[in-house]
């Protein structure tokens, strides 16, 4: 069994990251791009700075994870397509 991610971790990384290193930072760019000049690093980080984010502790993450994205259908959140055997 695959080792489970350490979300905190993970969302840390994003936060910290900029538009050549984090998903997240070039699609929040990409978001404010539209709204005038093109975003700084500033610019990204003050808007991910406003977000909130709640922890709930759960039996099976995965299943809530999946029930969440199917019924809020997350701007940022993109499913990579699973690898072929």
């Amino acid at each position: 069994m695959g080792q489970i991610p350490n979300l905190r971790d993970q969302l840390r990384q994003h936060l910290t990251g900029n538009r050549g290193s984090s998903v997240l930072h070039d699609q929040v760019g990409q978001l404010l791009d539209r709204c005038g000049p093109a975003a700084s690093a500033a610019d990204i980080a003050s808007w991910l700075g406003r977000c909130i984010v709640r922890w709930r502790e759960s039996e099976n993450p995965a299943a809530d994870e999946a029930a969440l994205v199917a019924a809020l259908k997350p701007r940022f959140n993109q499913q990579l397509p699973k690898p072929r055997p």
